[in-house]
């Protein structure tokens, strides 16, 4: 089992920006926690801590909008990751394909 200590030094969630593999797209930013980083792991799927609900989830547990792993990757302070999945459906809640559909600028 990997020991995944040192990706909660700073904080006991750690942000995982979510890319869609076959297009490169940011999907969504959530916050992982040593159990949910476990639960992707093991599983091959998406499970992040809730910061509002206080709990873990399984992304497309409820929606079917599911998010298959293919690759994690820790920056180079080990205090963030970027997960490349294969999305099934919309990733965001409002069902939008990407969270971040808002435009600024």
């Amino acid at each position: 089992m990997m020991d995944l200590d040192k990706y909660f030094v700073k904080s006991e969630l750690i942000p995982a920006v979510v890319q869609e593999k076959s297009t490169g797209e940011v999907l969504m930013l959530a916050y992982m926690n040593r159990e949910s980083m476990q639960k992707t792991l093991e599983t091959g799927y998406t499970w992040f801590w809730s910061r509002s609900r206080q709990e873990l989830w399984n992304k497309g547990a409820t929606s079917g909008h599911l998010q298959k792993v293919i690759d994690i990757y820790a920056d180079c302070d080990d205090d963030t990751l970027l997960v490349t999945v294969e999305q099934t459906g919309a990733a965001c809640h409002t069902g939008s394909h990407s969270c971040f559909f808002k435009k600024l600028k």
